[in-house]
């Protein structure tokens, strides 16, 4: 569905993560790394001028970070747990951008996702912060759909 054009950007802070297995989804503070990268492959031939030319290679995607404040949930943990013990589970996922009323705006699908990468919150007596758990995840395949505001 195409995207309806407005004057104000939406907002960023109005989103939703679901990952199958992870029941109602998943409350996160942040999500980073919705990026895709189309390789480049230089290539010349030898009775070419001296210039290459640049064909598209392969796509990478950058692993998702999700941040949360620790709330005493394992499972996120429980999932790179799997991977650790050799059973590892990959699953298919959402990132959903929500307007102002809650109406879903824009959706980025990722598949074949694993964990890569947990992080424990930095723990100090004289800091006034929430303890944060940060969890890298690998995609095999990110794909976008607009939906109809």
């Amino acid at each position: 569905m195409a995207l309806v054009p407005r004057d104000d950007p939406y907002g960023a802070y109005n989103f939703e993560v679901t990952i199958d297995g992870f029941a109602g989804g998943i409350a996160v503070q942040e999500v980073a790394g919705l990026e895709a990268e189309l390789g480049v492959i230089e290539y010349r031939n030898g009775t070419e001028e001296t210039h290459t030319r640049k064909l598209p290679g392969l796509v990478k995607y950058k692993a998702i970070t999700l941040k949360r404040g620790l709330i005493g949930d394992l499972a996120l943990w429980n999932w790179v747990r799997q991977g650790v013990t050799g059973a590892l589970r990959r699953a298919n996922g959402a990132i959903i951008l929500r307007r102002e009323d809650g109406a879903e705006v824009m959706r980025w699908t990722f598949e074949r996702a694993w964990p890569s990468k947990w992080t424990g919150p930095s723990l100090n007596a004289k800091n006034n912060e929430v303890a944060i758990e940060t969890l890298e995840i690998q995609v095999e395949r990110l794909g976008a759909d607009q939906q109809n505001p």
